[in-house]
């Protein structure tokens, strides 16, 4: 087994890297303490010399003129990897300010990457409200700070732990001044931050998918808006996601108390005739849908090597009794036929499962009095909100009785998910904690139906929020038994799962980073600890001109937004409308906030996706930017 390698930069008298040397065992951990002075400058400190006996008689390795900006030039390419890397009390020295400090912080963490391990650490003490962030007690204005974590990302890392700094937990260690000056740094309410490598933020092209019908093959784009979401497979084995253990648990429950009928999903394909068989109430939903172009494909599957493409033929079940037409004629007027795309033969993503009832239900082997239940993923276009999702996993329970019982059965349906939703959103409580959410059934004004709602303290510390997991439609459908009720629950699996472990961001379910699933132990709930904390936000404003001719599509515009930014963008509020006095044009003005929950988003990237957005706003949805 490989030592670890320790790096210890910008060190002054030695007395930290000698103290932590004395911590470490020696043939599984090497040292390297490094400073910018020359040993000549360091004059004949007693103190520093005792520091260095101490550390060669530990077998740690001293270099002088290293330069914490400029790793990559002090070590040689096959030494450069360092496990992690040390650097106490950053300072410019004399009277630099913040805008001098923030420099030196964003050359070190650029140089850093060209040195750190994969699963490297840098540890970056600083003192009481330097850093910015909310550990820091008392906070400084952002402006006043030294933005650590706006700087690291610049070197590509996040910050994944923050914690006191304190000089007993290395015996020995005496802080010194800038260039080991006298004077001292004040060590009261510092910290140390963890950073770690994020994944690489690049622009990867949605990837194409091809499907087989017949004996003829489409293919179709991945959705921008949906770059990275298609064909994840949380719900299968081997997958040890956390919406998976949920929906499991889930399920384990209502078993005890009704007979249990598990339904096998397809790809969630639709094809245009497919959605006739939606009843009214659910047929809003399609409004929302992304609806996708089928494009023949003769290309030949084995000669596709980019590893963007997916053959799905093995997901189409019900798909694959789509009946597509064959190629409208260059004459025909019906429909358009432009670049291999046929009008007649869109499809859509499933908005819904609900869009399965009907055939589910019509079924001959379906039995009234069995409680059917299909998960799967589901896509919708949706306004940018915090939980406010365009992919997310969905389970829908159906069960039919005779309609004299239809009371009693509904009120023991409502009853037993009350129960069980509520032990699963107690699982991450302590000991001795009160319950901080609780599952209310809201009925509707329809008088029949009701939304499943939980009011939760855990991400509004100023109050609670009500949130909506899920849904429970009543319908009689007569065309199938007169005498017979249905109730349809759909529940939110990716919300119950935030709920249940205390995931703020939604975005982080779909992270590729394999150190989210490393916080689930299988068969446990435990609360999630983020290993991405204080991501630093950045505000664009934007304002354009409508054309009255074409009006304004606000759920086009958050779309837009979602695809140009990589899901960045959290939020996007309405400013203000503005009318010319002479010309009567109308302009509108909104606030994008861009922020990331996974990976390292600079300034410069958010600047280039805000001119992107501008650009794609003009095309798309016909304004004239100002």
């Amino acid at each position: 087994m490989a030592r670890r390698r320790l790096l210890l930069v910008g060190e002054g008298n030695f007395s930290f890297a000698a103290a932590l040397s004395e911590t470490l065992e020696p043939s599984t951990t090497s040292l390297i303490a490094t400073c910018l002075q020359r040993p000549a400058d360091l004059g004949r400190d007693p103190v520093v010399g005792k520091n260095l006996r101490r550390l060669r008689e530990r077998g740690a390795e001293v270099r002088f003129g290293v330069d914490c900006t400029q790793l990559a030039d002090a070590f040689e390419l096959h030494d450069r990897e360092f496990d992690r890397i040390y650097f106490n009390f950053p300072h410019c020295g004399r009277k630099a300010g913040v805008a001098k400090n923030r420099e030196l912080l964003a050359k070190f963490f650029q140089s850093c990457a060209d040195v750190l391990a994969e699963a490297g650490e840098v540890h970056v003490a600083l003192c009481r409200g330097q850093g910015g962030t909310p550990a820091d007690k008392p906070r400084r204005e952002w402006h006043n700070s030294w933005q650590v974590v706006a700087m690291a990302a610049l070197g590509g890392l996040i910050l994944s732990d923050v914690h006191p700094f304190s000089c007993e937990t290395v015996p020995g260690y005496r802080c010194t001044g800038y260039r080991s000056q006298d004077k001292t740094f004040h060590l009261e309410g510092a910290l140390n931050h963890i950073f770690t490598r994020s994944l690489p933020f690049e622009c990867f092209q949605p990837r194409i998918f091809r499907i087989r019908l017949g004996d003829q093959w489409f293919s179709f784009p991945e959705p921008e808006a949906l770059k990275g979401k298609l064909n994840r497979r949380f719900l299968e084995a081997p997958s040890c996601h956390p919406i998976k253990t949920i929906n499991e648990k889930l399920i384990a429950e209502l078993g005890k108390a009704f007979p249990l009928k598990r339904l096998k999903c397809s790809f969630p394909l639709l094809s245009q005739g497919s959605t006739s068989v939606l009843t009214s109430w659910n047929r809003d939903i399609l409004s929302a849908a992304f609806w996708i172009g089928l494009l023949e494909d003769n290309s030949n599957s084995e000669s596709l090597t980019d590893g963007t493409t997916q053959d799905m033929d093995e997901f189409l079940m019900s798909f694959s009794e789509l009946s597509l037409p064959h190629s409208p004629k260059r004459d025909d007027k019906e429909y358009a036929y432009e670049e291999g795309i046929y009008g007649q033969a869109k499809v859509c993503l499933r908005p819904s499962l609900l869009v399965h009832v009907q055939a589910l239900i019509q079924a001959p082997d379906f039995l009234p009095g069995s409680l059917y239940i299909l998960s799967g993923p589901v896509f919708r276009r949706c306004l940018i909100l915090p939980f406010t999702m365009p992919a997310f996993h969905e389970t829908l329970l159906i069960l039919a009785f005779s309609r004299n019982l239809k009371d009693g059965c509904l009120q023991s349906v409502l009853d037993h998910l009350k129960r069980i939703l509520d032990s699963l959103l107690t699982q991450t409580l302590l000991e001795g904690s009160e319950l901080s959410s609780a599952v209310e059934f809201v009925l509707q004004p329809n008088g029949k139906d009701y939304v499943i709602s939980v009011k939760c303290h855990n991400f509004d510390p100023d109050g609670a929020k009500d949130l909506i997991i899920g849904f429970v439609t009543i319908s009689t459908i007569s065309i199938i038994q007169k005498d017979q009720c249905f109730v349809f629950v759909s529940i939110n699996l990716d919300l119950l799962a935030m709920l249940v472990w205390g995931i703020s961001d939604w975005r982080m379910l779909w992270t590729f980073d394999n150190r989210f699933l490393r916080n689930f132990v299988p068969g446990k709930i435990e609360p999630f600890k983020s290993y991405s904390l204080y991501p630093p936000s950045y505000a664009h404003d934007v304002s354009f001109w409508l054309d009255e001719k074409k009006g304004f599509d606000e759920l086009e515009f958050h779309t837009v937004a979602r695809e140009v930014s990589q899901d960045t963008v959290i939020s996007i509020e309405f400013l203000s409308r503005f009318q010319h006095a002479k010309t009567e044009q109308v302009s509108l003005c909104y606030r994008l906030i861009y922020q990331t929950c996974d990976k390292a988003l600079t300034r410069e990237q958010v600047a280039s996706m805000q001119f992107q957005f501008r650009k794609e706003i003009q095309r798309r949805l016909h304004v004239i930017p100002r």
